[in-house]
Order: structure tokens, then sequence, then C-alpha cells
């Protein structure tokens, strides 16, 4: 099983996949909805992990498609620490865990097993 990470920064985008592959996991990243839904459909990922600030992004009315795969993935979403609409925001709308930036980056070693679970 794959995850999917939606993601247009390349340098953290190196991070989660780094990290990833160092535990014998495979994340694909994408820059766009577009392009996460594209492969979400072809294989269905285990986790799927977003950028809470990329733009074009409308949590609500991406998540219901996610959440409508099979096997459903976790949706992990993350995103400013100052911007609680947002982190609110995704919780709302279905995200299994939503974290501000900084504490994604300091779980993802430990959290990404769990998430391909």
């Amino acid at each position: 099983m794959i995850g999917l990470l939606l993601c247009d920064d390349l340098i953290f985008t190196s991070r989660v996949t780094g990290t990833a592959a160092a535990l014998g996991l495979t994340v694909r990243a994408v820059k766009s909805v577009a392009d996460l839904l594209h492969f979400a459909r072809q294989s269905p990922p285990r986790c799927v992990i977003l950028d809470l600030n990329t733009p074009g992004l409308d949590i609500h009315q991406l998540t219901p498609e996610l959440l409508a795969l099979t096997p459903r993935p976790t949706l992990v979403g993350y995103g400013s620490h100052v911007d609680a609409p947002t982190l609110k925001a995704a919780r709302d709308a279905g995200c299994d865990i939503v974290w501000p930036r900084s504490k994604f980056v300091d779980e993802l070693a430990a959290a990404l097993p769990i998430w391909f679970q």
C-alpha cells in the first residue's frame, strides 16, 4: 500500500517522503487536488496527508471523496498553528488527525507506520 501527500513545498515533500522511505513505506507526493484524486481513484492509498494550506484545497469538498474510497484511508491534515480556523475546518470535514505543522514534523517518524495500518 502507498500513501499520498498533497504538498507543493518541495523541501517539505522531501522530508516526508524521505522519512517514509527510511521506514520502508511509500508516499507519493502530488501538488494538486486533481492529481491527488486521480491517484487515489486509481489505487486507494492507505493514508492521505494534506497540507491544509495548499492552493485550491477545499477541505469540505475533498474529504467526502477520500472517505468514500475502499479501503478507507487515514486522513491526516497539517497546517499553521496560528491558523486555527483551517485546522478546525479539517477536523469538521472528517480528517482523522489534524496537527499543527510543528507537531506533524516532530511526530512524523513515529506516526507514519500507524497511519499505514
